[in-house]
């Protein structure tokens, strides 16, 4: 073979590798996504009341009955599903600052609980990795592929990654706020005037999160004092919180438009994600929300 054949094959197998990432892989991964979005959707259960009845908070520790009272309005409707569009930025440093864009969807189900986070990260232009982080049927999924082909992190199936996105389930509730209530499966404990625990049971897994209220009533903080974090390969169970701001009005409720989530190091806190809503919409029973919300793609 002459060297003019040799560069033609060459270049040939070039074209098809950088075909494969770039029509492939995303053509896999979003084939990948509809499944788990089918599998979410398929172990849904249905809601044993419609609406919120203020009566059932009444035996409420008194900073949660506040919360409550703050952000629901009377016969608001129980959210049966919410699909929610995220921007903002993900530092990929254990240590320090290595913050990268990221644009996401969100697909949550409250009963029974479950969420798919569906991300784009541009570590550099043209070089995007994708994110899947979920908890579908009590099991938590964990992955990141480059050009949703080429793995580049996966965490096994494990209690502890079951736990852990439990655990993110029940703490981003402040953005579906109806999935807190006693009737939805959460049990409050009283610990002071501004703070309360929360416990969600699904299947085997169990979690605890310690809810801190601001004095407007609304969700300040979430913390766990042990979610799972990966060193080296090893899971070490480490203080997590993730904290809510920007609170505005949708569909009746009052939700945070923006929150940051760190790991609390000894060192110090070590945030990881930065994000804001771009388009939050809620299913309820029955009928689904047709107020959309559309901010510029400007990471906070």
């Amino acid at each position: 073979m002459n060297l003019k054949g040799f560069l033609i094959i060459v270049s040939i197998l070039v074209v098809a590798a950088v075909a494969v990432l770039v029509f492939y892989g995303p053509y896999r991964w979003q084939a990948e996504t509809q499944k788990l979005r089918a599998k979410l959707r398929a172990g849904r259960s249905p809601t044993d009341t419609e609406i919120y009845n203020p009566e059932a908070i009444a035996t409420l520790p008194d900073p949660v009955r506040r919360y409550f009272q703050t952000v629901l309005k009377d016969g608001q409707p129980i959210i049966t599903g919410v699909d929610i569009d995220h921007v903002g930025t993900f530092n990929f440093s254990e240590t320090g600052e290595q913050w990268r864009p990221f644009r996401s969807t969100q697909r949550v189900v409250p009963r029974r609980p479950g969420f798919l986070w569906d991300a784009r990260i541009s570590m550099t232009p043209g070089l995007t990795v994708f994110v899947r982080d979920a908890y579908v049927a009590g099991r938590g999924i964990l992955r990141a592929k480059l050009f949703g082909f080429l793995t580049v992190m996966e965490q096994p199936e494990t209690p502890e990654l079951d736990q852990g996105e439990l655990m993110r389930f029940l703490a981003e509730a402040a953005w579906y706020p109806t999935a807190l209530l006693p009737s939805q499966g959460v049990r409050w404990e009283a610990i002071d005037d501004t703070t309360a625990a929360a416990e969600l049971t699904e299947g085997e897994t169990t979690v605890r999160l310690i809810f801190e209220f601001g004095a407007d009533g609304a969700i300040a903080s979430v913390r766990s004092e042990g979610r799972f974090r990966d060193v080296g390969g090893e899971l070490v169970a480490t203080p997590w919180v993730g904290r809510f701001w920007d609170y505005e009005l949708r569909d009746g409720m009052m939700i945070p438009q923006r929150g940051e989530v760190a790991w609390l190091l000894s060192e110090g806190p070590q945030p990881y994600w930065r994000g804001q809503i771009r388009r939050i919409e809620y299913e309820y029973s029955g009928f689904r929300s047709n107020e959309k919300r559309m901010i510029p793609l400007n990471p906070p």
